[in-house]
């Protein structure tokens, strides 16, 4: 039987889950204490045939043996000196996973200020900048299934975006059959949102409704 993150990370459309996720809680209950923040955006990567992915035609390393695990199991990987989550997503031997990208802080945000040495939306309005802003700075959590982790989402803790923008993919070969295929999706307005511009942000309400 498949339980309740497993359920939730599969049996649907990977762009559909990664939209899904925004607005869901991002918590990780490490040495230093509890901290987390609200999920702004995401990016989905589709397996064997998308170009962006770890897993582009069927490459699967010891390194990204995690990307072909369960639903909802932890893959963190590490570019050059930045450490990323994405989350699994599809059944075991389907390597698609959604990277977290940003997140809106909301637990514990002085300790999350002294873990990044930064304030204001540079806390974590990146993939590498969330991890450091939460403590995570180490693969020892790969592969772990989210229910055993201390990383991992509530999933019953929700933010309601006003809107979802959508757009390609940060970071990747747009070269690529699919550099520009819109698979990134993020709470329109949001300040933590990466490379928002401060003229495009809702002060207000942050984008939430």
């Amino acid at each position: 039987m498949l339980t309740t993150y497993q359920q939730f990370f599969t049996k649907r459309p990977t762009k559909e889950i990664a939209q899904d996720l925004l607005g869901r809680m991002l918590v990780y209950d490490g040495p230093k204490g509890k901290v987390g923040g609200w999920i702004v955006e995401t990016e989905a990567y589709l397996g064997v045939n998308d170009t962006a992915s770890h897993a582009y035609g069927g490459r699967h390393t010891n390194y990204s043996k995690s990307l072909y695990g369960n639903p909802g199991d932890l893959y963190i990987y590490q570019i050059r000196s930045h450490y990323c989550v994405d989350i699994v997503v599809q059944d075991q031997g389907e390597p698609q996973g959604i990277l977290l990208r940003a997140i809106e802080p909301a637990i514990n945000l002085p300790l999350m200020k002294q873990n990044r040495s930064q304030t204001g939306v540079a806390i974590s309005n990146g993939p590498g900048k969330l991890m450091m802003a939460l403590g995570v700075q180490s693969r020892a959590m790969d592969g772990q299934p989210m229910e055993k982790s201390p990383l991992k989402i509530e999933l019953d803790q929700r933010r309601t975006p006003k809107q979802i923008a959508v757009s390609p993919r940060i970071g990747v070969n747009l070269k690529q059959k699919d550099g520009k295929a819109l698979n990134r999706f993020y709470v329109a307005g949001n300040p933590y949102v990466s490379g928002m511009r401060k003229r495009d942000s809702d002060l207000e309400t942050h984008g939430w409704r």
